[in-house]
């Protein structure tokens, strides 16, 4: 057979060799070809990394959003302390079908899958559970959040004059900058036990009609040497006395007119004399209200978001979860800012007591301490605290590559910790994966975070105390902007997706 004339200048080409174009492949399939800036706009896609606004993402429904952040505002202004924040959501248990465990066991009635469950120890930790569909030997899935704040405690022996001025001395808690406390107005908040054995509870601050308090600032005028001073230097712990009265006692021969004149105020008022002081637990908090911040509205400026903006969201999911698979937990701590210290605190024992009831009441066999390590080793829980935000009005003190940002959703810390993660909790990286997955897909938004730029600082939150447990743990929080200061900035979108990816995890 005569060879075909090929035209001049054009190779001949062999289709067995040569391989489709992507232009080709698309116009055999039907579709119109994509050209190379497209392809690669999709590689990038689906290779890169990148976090998105939480705001842009559809599953963020905003009236949901605004309606769960008025909840918890109502909520953070009846609960400025731990004892307060264990009262109300007691209140919200039982409304929602809990009943104390304690009853459950004296009356040795099984628990069954849907019921639920809470306990309280000291009025100042809470835990909670709805019991699964799997028996607890097979583990939980756990929250834990810490309901304690940075605050102003009054000492035992607090009340003195000097200078026609009454004053309460006071002791710091928690890792405050001392001068922020200055020159704001306090309310006092606390518990007072009687000498006859009767409790008081006190609040005053909070309303409109009510006195408020301070303690009193240096003005600039006079601070010469004062700002000559390094800042931790400046102002001392000791001196942070709170101003709370000026008016003497009528009585001009009595001791102390001005104390005196306060004493008889508080004895008119609550029947309690000096020395009730001595059994008391009185904190001085802001008195100011949670608001809405910033001409949008959409972020929350209020006292006690470290770490009540991640409690009550917990609070919240274990609340809405009906019969999960796994028991769902829901652990709310105290003294977590002074290291999770005490019977109330992340290191006691209670969390492991609370457990070993739930696996005795649910075990078809006869309970014996290994159905409680079981449940330790297969359990797991999201660490349920804030993150420091990237501020840009302070440059240096995050690695922005790995930092939390406002408005970005859940902060997840795989390790917390400082220099050389000392005293860290350190996530495994398949627990990782598997929070990740979760969050993808239930379109959680989320970003990877860390406390910090390298040698700038760190700290620590209960999740180290609970990984000790044999518990897979790691932290899952909410963005802060000034934290630990008396006025801290969340957004509103970051608080709905806590509650929101919480909830998935426990049901």
């Amino acid at each position: 057979m005569a060879e075909t004339k090929r035209k001049r200048g054009r190779p001949r080409k062999n289709p067995e060799t040569v391989a489709d174009t992507p232009v080709k492949q698309a116009k055999r399939r039907g579709r119109p070809p994509k050209n190379k800036a497209q392809g690669a706009a999709d590689a990038a896609k689906n290779l890169v990394y990148k976090t998105e606004n939480a705001w842009d993402i559809k599953s963020m429904v905003e009236n949901r959003i605004e309606k769960f952040s008025k909840g918890y505002k109502a909520f953070l202004d009846k609960a400025k302390t731990e004892r307060e924040f264990v009262r109300e959501a007691e209140e919200l248990a039982i409304r929602n079908g809990f009943v104390d465990l304690d009853k459950v066991l004296s009356e040795k009635t099984p628990l069954n899958p849907g019921d639920k469950v809470y306990r309280i120890i000291k009025k100042k930790l809470m835990m909670l559970a709805v019991i699964g569909e799997k028996p607890c030997e097979d583990g939980t899935r756990m929250v834990g959040a810490h309901i304690d704040s940075p605050r102003v405690d009054i000492k035992q022996n607090p009340l003195y004059e000097s200078t026609d001025m009454v004053f309460m001395k006071t002791h710091y808690y928690g890792g405050i900058k001392k001068y922020q406390w200055l020159a704001i107005p306090l309310a006092l908040h606390g518990t007072i036990m009687k000498a006859d054995g009767s409790v008081i509870d006190v609040s005053i601050g909070e309303d409109p009609d009510d006195p408020v308090f301070v303690i009193t600032d240096l003005l600039p005028h006079l601070a010469k040497d004062q700002f000559e001073k390094k800042l931790g230097e400046a102002f001392k712990g000791e001196d942070m006395n709170v101003l709370v009265g000026s008016r003497p006692d009528p009585d001009k021969e009595a001791k102390d007119r001005f104390k005196l004149n306060i004493l008889k105020i508080l004895n008119q008022k609550y029947g309690i004399t000096e020395e009730d002081f001595v059994s008391s637990e009185l904190e001085m908090v802001p008195a100011f209200k949670a608001q809405d911040l910033g001409f949008d509205r959409s972020m929350i400026g209020a006292y006690g978001h470290d770490d009540r903006v991640c409690a009550y969201p917990a609070l919240m999911a274990i609340l809405d979860t009906g019969k999960p698979e796994y028991t769902a937990v829901c652990v709310l701590t105290d003294k977590e800012e002074i290291g999770s210290v005490g019977n109330t605190g992340a290191q006691s024992r209670a969390l492991e007591n609370f457990l070993a009831d739930l696996c005795a009441l649910t075990t078809k066999g006869e309970y014996s301490d290994r159905l409680l390590r079981s449940c330790l080793a297969k359990s797991k829980m999201l660490s349920a605290d804030v993150n420091a935000a990237v501020d840009p009005n302070f440059e240096g003190t995050h690695d922005k590559l790995n930092a939390a940002y406002l408005g970005k959703g859940l902060a997840i810390l795989k390790f917390s910790g400082s220099r050389g993660k000392s005293g860290a909790s350190d996530a495994h990286a398949e627990f990782v994966g598997e929070i990740r997955r979760l969050f993808n897909e239930n379109q959680i938004p989320w970003h990877t975070t860390e406390l910090g730029a390298v040698d700038k600082g760190g700290g620590g939150t209960i999740a180290m105390m609970i990984a000790n447990l044999g518990v897979d743990v790691i932290d899952v929080g909410v963005p802060v902007l000034s934290m630990h200061a008396p006025y801290e900035v969340v957004s509103k979108v970051d608080v709905y997706a806590a509650y929101r990816g919480y909830h998935v995890f426990l049901k």
